[in-house]
């Protein structure tokens, strides 16, 4: 099945909490009750984009809202809820996100027990492309390895400098074009610490003048 063009509305910041700029998924893999996708969820004028893999891995299969049900998903809630500054409230299969949005590379459901395939991946790669130039973020987090290895290849000019060691690049950050990012290591991986230096590492980002992060991450990265 071809792509379906990006709607024009996504050029448009919205105050939509889900899907907020009207993505539909080019393919469905999906049963005839399943959840079709799981869409990107919360402000969408946040200067934090977390970026998870799928909806298998990250959760949301039966909420449709990103990083909710699962061990890993529910993980990276709570360092989030940890944080000084909330970003997220309320119930946990609905939270209310302030400056903060959580999306998929791969936003479509795949049957319980498969992975998205490499083709696949690609071509929902323009639509992730699409959101997160339309969030704008200051802030990227890829979650996980494959998250973080599209990002850095694409929103900066470090992959190759860079060894994609997860436990080391955990809640470092690096510059980009345009952009901060910090690499968070799969949950389902944490060992001892590794929640706390991701709270400890997005306190300080939110008591520092982080919005100047374009400027300086554009000359840097």
């Amino acid at each position: 099945m071809g792509l379906r063009p990006l709607p024009r509305s996504v050029q448009t910041v919205t105050d939509r909490t889900s899907n907020p700029f009207g993505l539909r998924p080019p393919f469905d893999r999906t049963g005839a009750d399943d959840r079709t996708a799981v869409f990107g969820y919360g402000d969408a004028n946040a200067d934090f984009h977390v970026i998870g893999d799928y909806p298998g891995v990250h959760g949301g299969k039966r909420t449709g809202v990103p990083f909710t049900e699962t061990e890993a998903g529910l993980a990276i809630q709570t360092a989030l809820r940890d944080v000084d500054r909330d970003f997220a409230t309320g119930p946990r299969e609905q939270p209310e996100l302030d400056n903060c949005y959580w999306s998929y590379l791969h936003m479509c459901c795949v049957p319980d027990g498969h992975r998205p395939t490499e083709q696949e991946y690609a071509d929902l790669e323009r639509y992730f492309d699409a959101e997160l130039r339309a969030i704008n973020a200051h802030i990227l987090l890829p979650v996980g390895e494959r998250a973080t290895d599209h990002v850095l290849r694409e929103y900066t000019t470090q992959r190759r400098r860079v060894d994609l060691d997860m436990p080391a690049l955990h809640a470092s950050d690096l510059r980009g074009r345009g952009f901060m990012v910090i690499p968070i290591r799969n949950p389902r991986e944490w060992e001892d610490g590794d929640q706390a230096a991701l709270v400890d590492k997005l306190t300080a980002v939110l008591e520092s003048d982080y919005r100047q992060t374009k400027g300086v991450a554009t000359r840097v990265g």
